[in-house]
């Protein structure tokens, strides 16, 4: 069995039928805690995200924010789609839904948390997040659970989701837009091109840059590079909706037929309708937490530092952060793949040829806009890339806020942790893209477990919190 194989079958473990049982109710259990804030409350939320922060902290909201958007926005958005539809069928968009709805109230519920139960240093330096949500809020004795999590953020964000998924991605776009590069070397029957290794070099260089420059160097990063990489993309993802609208009802009958097994069960026995629907319910929602991460609890890491008094306020902010990822970005991924899906000459090709990832998004994009493709794979390696790059930083400042729960603020751990994640960004091109997303969807799951089980525990102080926050603030401040 290879190395390949043996990651699959420990993911098929880990996103088994218990971890996504555990993932949706948790946040149908917030929903109900925080009274379906994210029907309610969401248009307040996106009010609040420019509003001026006072109060302890080191980020303004803002900045938390799009520090948190700059590591969840990333391949999830590009080849995590392509990766989840072609391996659960066009009904994994579907359950990317689902998770992301209830998602929403999740992402708020531990943002809250992580701010309420946060550290502040004698010397304003903040440190907050589900490990210190695990420790204060379920009590000392629970401390075992927080270092798990923790000692799991920092593996989640060394060899999985914050570096080779993302450089991986980067360079696959880049080889496919450079088609013509020839081959720099050969190993283990793998071919790689020079633009895969030119392609790697720079961004292990430009997020070296950035790293060692730490938090803030980051967050001025991300507070630049997101709001304008995602305007970019959506406008690509507008323009295929408008131009392809008639299609659009056709799509969605092939989303939910997907996800419930609808065409299978014409001519299929009962219980490959059920792995059917087990596939596209497992892929989707694996693929949408690890696009939008609630809870992962890697956003409640961001949003500790905030410059604010008030919990709540700023639980709402980062909830928003959800909605942009997965109802927006995520959908206009997934529409754009199923649209060119329901071309009968389309699928065709798509089944030869074994699209996924990265190459399965720009050829569906490439057919639903014509043209000859070129400029398409071009401006989707642009976008990938910076999605891709703010993903590594983002998860690069999380994993060493694990790191120093874990080792009681030793930066000298620290440091070398930064030379290891580098290295790791250094050779992710060199591996599958499959194998890179198996690796990181299973510690994305082992870091949801213990933050999930903390959420359910505390759900009286979630609902408790909502509720004394609103009566005192009624209207937005």
């Amino acid at each position: 069995m290879s190395f390949g194989e043996i990651v699959t079958k420990i993911d098929d473990v880990v996103w088994g039928v218990p971890t996504i049982i555990l993932i949706l109710a948790t946040g149908l259990i917030m929903t109900i805690a925080a009274r379906g804030i994210q029907f309610t409350k969401l248009g307040r939320a996106f009010k609040g995200i420019f509003k001026k922060n006072e109060g302890q902290g080191e980020l303004s909201g803002f900045a938390a924010l799009c520090t948190a958007l700059s590591a969840t926005i990333g391949t999830g958005n590009i080849v995590g789609v392509g990766t989840a539809i072609a391996a659960g069928g066009p009904g994994a968009l579907f359950w990317m839904w689902i998770a992301a709805i209830l998602g929403t109230a999740t992402k708020y519920a531990e943002c809250m948390l992580a701010i309420k139960y946060r550290e502040v240093k004698e010397d304003g330096h903040v440190l907050g997040g589900p490990f210190y949500t695990i420790e204060k809020g379920m009590g000392p004795k629970w401390k075992w659970l927080a270092v798990i999590f923790a000692v799991f953020g920092a593996l989640a964000g060394l060899m999985g989701i914050g570096t080779m998924t993302q450089v991986n991605g980067i360079t696959s776009a880049v080889n496919m837009a450079f088609s013509n590069s020839s081959v720099a070397f050969v190993f283990r029957g793998n071919e790689y091109s020079w633009a895969t290794v030119i392609g790697g070099v720079v961004v292990t260089l430009c997020a070296a840059l950035v790293i060692i420059g730490g938090l803030k160097r980051i967050s001025k990063v991300a507070e630049k590079v997101v709001p304008a990489m995602a305007i970019v993309y959506v406008f690509l993802g507008l323009s295929v909706i408008i131009m392809n609208a008639t299609k659009i009802p056709a799509a969605f009958v092939l989303i939910f037929k997907s996800a419930f097994g609808w065409k299978a069960m014409a001519g299929g026995a009962a219980g490959w309708v059920m792995k059917q629907v087990l596939d596209s319910m497992r892929k989707g929602i694996a693929r949408g937490i690890f696009s939008n991460e609630a809870g992962l609890g890697s956003a409640p890491i961001a949003a500790a530092p905030v410059q604010t008094d008030e919990p709540v306020e700023q639980g709402l902010v980062n909830m928003t952060g959800t909605v942009i990822d997965t109802l927006i970005v995520c959908t206009m991924t997934g529409l754009a793949i199923i649209l060119a899906m329901t071309n009968a000459d389309f699928f065709a090709v798509y089944e030869a040829n074994g699209w996924a990832g990265v190459e399965l998004t720009a050829n569906a994009l490439s057919w639903d806009l014509g043209g000859d493709g070129i400029s398409i794979q071009f401006l989707l390696m642009l976008c990938l890339a910076f999605f891709a790059f703010t993903t590594i930083l983002g998860w690069d400042y999380y994993s060493e806020k694990c790191l120093e729960y874990v080792t009681g603020g030793k930066m000298s751990v620290v440091m070398v942790y930064r030379i290891l994640y580098i290295v790791a960004v250094a050779i992710g091109p060199y591996f599958k893209v499959q194998t890179v997303f198996d690796i990181a969807d299973v510690f994305n799951g082992l870091m949801a477990i213990p933050n999930c089980i903390a959420l359910i525990v505390l759900a009286g102080v979630v609902a408790k919190e909502t509720k004394t926050y609103f009566e005192k603030y009624p209207k937005l401040q």
